[in-house]
């Protein structure tokens, strides 16, 4: 089952930038069938935080700390912003419980999307095997070279060289190729996720620069790309 047959939901490309014009974040929030308020976002910091917007019409939103966002407020749009880390969008059968999360390689040695899951278990009574995940254009593992301390972390946060093996493809010069593609299908599964229902539209954003913002490619000038999704009535 798609994503879109449970839920609206949306990914952005380069054709907006997304830093502080209201017009563009306009644009985003009409996209989504919503007022510009309703349009709720977070203050991302590379953590495995899940942020909850219940539906209590609090307003303005606060953007909290978080890493990701659920929700089942259907007067609501939730959304992260990207420019190479992952971005995913989750929802229930029902389309009436979501998520959205932002998964760089930091959230994911945190296990971000599994944070989100459980979220979604204890908040909403979600279960994970009922979820149905879309993973937005991020980096690939064509072009994501990381160095030995990135691998360091990931056995730090108690990842098995197992996976790590699987993850990591080394380069030579302590350097490797991350695949966070596979990292992320990976924990959703592990989060109890069935394999079909997880979507990677395996788009490399360093890759596709000319279509998608690349922090890679255009460091601080990057702009950023939104993922958004609503919750059904």
């Amino acid at each position: 089952m798609p994503l879109s047959a449970a839920a609206e939901h949306f990914f952005t490309a380069n054709e907006l930038t997304l830093r502080d014009s209201a017009d563009e974040w306009t644009a985003v929030a009409t996209a989504a069938g919503v007022a510009l308020d309703d349009l709720l976002l977070i203050r991302q910091v590379h953590d495995a935080t899940v942020a909850v917007a219940a539906p209590d019409r609090v307003r303005p939103w606060p953007r909290p700390e978080a890493d990701a966002i659920i929700s089942n407020d259907s007067t609501a749009a939730v959304a992260v912003r990207v420019a190479d880390c992952v971005p995913i969008l989750l929802a229930d059968e029902t389309g009436r419980n979501v998520a959205a999360v932002h998964a760089g390689w930091r959230g994911t040695a945190k296990r971000v999307v599994i944070a989100a899951v459980s979220m979604m278990q204890v908040r909403y009574g979600v279960r994970p095997e009922r979820l149905i995940a879309a993973v937005g254009p991020s980096i690939g593992p064509c072009c994501y070279e990381v160095g030995e301390s990135t691998r360091q972390v990931f056995r730090e946060t108690g990842h098995h060289s197992t996976i790590l093996d699987r993850w990591f493809t080394a380069r030579g010069g302590g350097k490797f190729h991350l695949d966070l593609w596979q990292a992320t299908r990976d924990e959703l599964e592990g989060a109890g996720l069935n394999p079909d229902t997880i979507h990677v539209a395996g788009l490399c954003t360093k890759t596709h620069a000319g279509r998608f913002h690349s922090y890679r490619i255009d460091g601080e000038r990057a702009g950023r790309m939104a993922a958004v999704i609503r919750a059904g009535r």
